[in-house]
């Protein structure tokens, strides 16, 4: 019975689990370009470490290090790959430091003091970023575990003193080595939750797309890692911004992504083009007027004419008065999205009138329109941008099928009338697009585009349009500019 009511619960959870309308998949491949910027972030990082004097006494000898600073650093072999659990780990090995500082030593009376030279090599480095979803929707770094170890220190010591500090060096390196391992982890620490962090504070997740929508990238859930990619379930949901709490129930077919080929694949389900079409329906902004000159000169002829017989019987004032087109559509129109393409279905109510001067409007006619708009989407940047093309249109009458007949020789220049005037300022707001989930400085490049049942997916590669370093400069807080700033990270696991 027990087992009965948990299969109920989870039955239960399965079904209120709300559908995902974007999906994105960053695969192994993009690993290796996100390496070699990562890489050189690193090792930017690593130069910063600051180590602490070392002091001691050996008999009669009394020694200082001080001043101690990372002059180069070499990351020969290192690997980037995923890890199930929500992991992205870096291992490197055999790397080497480059490190400059300060001698001073005293023996009895006699003092000596310089800079010297040394190398820090066999440096090993493991780390794994575990990444969740924070409570406002956002992806995070939400640990950072390390281990670290520097295999060997040399010094190549010289001057009055050389034979002493040759006596004194193993003291000497095997304590810089033990402050070193050390350093490493909460340098590490520091770079993933606190200046990765920052990078990821640039993914939008609801925002405003205009003056009138806005748009919902919060994730569902915590990223799911394989041994091959990441995959993210985003909300994807538009909104109208006057109803920042209104939702559109996603009833849509889940996107699903199978591919591994490219960098980076995105995944679009219908719902979220048509909570993009309801919000902007519901924000009032489906809807055209033109009135006198706006109405292109011949579908104004064309209109007075068919309406005649109407216009003549109405007073002379009112004869020449200026003609009104106005389409308002009836409903939000949806997306239907199949392998040989993706089609926008629309139905609004088209109104003619004559409009006089300081008068109540006269209607003339009121009719429906049908029409299909065939969608083409594309990504450039990381703006998701539609074109639109008008490929159905019909008209009929709301009164009756005779006045149904009477409207086919306005099909054509209404159609015209569409094509001219109307899909040129649709094309000009889809066309700008919406941004994708990605951080500031990466955008897509070669992307293909492929369309399925209820969803379309998108692939495409990856490039670096700001270098990492310029961006977490950027977005850095202000109180955190090195790793004390941050929470102490774990104890790290080093060699001495």
């Amino acid at each position: 019975m027990a087992l009965l009511g948990a299969l109920f619960l989870v039955l239960l959870a399965g079904a209120h689990a709300e559908l995902p309308g974007c999906k994105i998949r960053i695969t192994s491949k993009a690993l290796e370009l996100v390496k070699q910027e990562g890489l050189r972030f690193l090792e930017q990082e690593l130069e910063t470490i600051t180590i602490p004097d070392l002091r001691g006494r050996e008999g009669h000898f009394y020694y200082n290090i001080s001043e101690v600073k990372v002059t180069e650093l070499q990351l020969t072999s290192s690997e980037l790959h995923f890890q199930p659990e929500q992991e992205l780990m870096l291992q490197i090995n055999n790397g080497s430091l480059g490190l400059r500082f300060r001698r001073q030593l005293l023996y009895w009376f006699f003092y000596d003091g310089g800079y010297i030279n040394a190398s820090a090599e066999g440096v090993s480095i493991h780390t794994a970023l575990q990444l969740s979803r924070d409570p406002t929707g956002r992806i995070k770094v939400s640990n950072v575990s390390c281990q670290a170890s520097v295999s060997r220190m040399h010094a190549a010591f010289g001057g009055t003193f050389k034979k002493v500090y040759e006596f004194l060096s193993t003291f000497i390196t095997s304590g810089m080595r033990f402050l070193l391992n050390q350093q490493i982890c909460p340098v590490l620490y520091h770079a993933g939750m606190v200046l990765l962090n920052s990078l990821l504070d640039t993914v939008p997740v609801r925002g405003a797309v205009d003056e009138l929508v806005g748009i919902d990238y919060s994730l569902l859930k915590d990223p799911v890692a394989s041994t091959s990619n990441l995959d993210m379930e985003f909300r994807g949901a538009f909104y109208p911004l006057a109803e920042g709490n209104w939702s559109l129930p996603n009833r849509a077919v889940e996107p699903q992504l199978q591919e591994e080929e490219r960098m980076v694949y995105v995944a679009f389900s219908e719902f979220f083009f048509d909570s993009a079409m309801e919000s902007y329906f519901r924000a009032g902004a489906l809807k055209l007027s033109l009135v006198g000159d706006k109405v292109p000169h011949d579908l104004d002829m064309l209109l007075r004419a068919t309406y005649f017989g109407s216009i003549v019987l109405l007073s002379p004032a009112v004869i020449d008065s200026p003609l009104k087109l106005e389409l308002r559509v009836m409903a939000p129109p949806r997306c239907t999205i199949k392998p040989s393409g993706t089609t926008i279905s629309v139905t609004a109510s088209v109104t003619i009138a004559l409009v006089p001067p300081g008068q109540p409007e006269v209607q003339l006619s009121s009719m429906t329109m049908d029409a299909r708009l065939s969608a083409k989407m594309a990504l450039r940047g990381k703006a998701l941008r539609t074109q639109l093309d008008l490929r159905r249109f019909r008209i009929y009458s709301n009164q009756s099928a005779l006045e149904s007949l009477a409207l086919i020789p306005l099909q054509a220049p209404l159609k015209t009338m569409l094509q001219i005037g109307v899909m040129p300022m649709l094309n000009e707001r889809t066309w700008r697009g919406v941004q994708i989930p990605l951080p500031e400085g990466i955008n897509f490049v070669r992307e293909v585009v492929t369309n399925n049942a209820g969803f379309l997916t998108i692939g495409a590669d990856l490039h670096f349009a700001k270098g990492l370093r310029e961006v977490i400069e950027k977005n850095r807080p202000a109180d955190t500019r090195g790793p004390q700033a941050s929470s102490a990270p774990p104890p790290s696991t080093a060699a001495v």
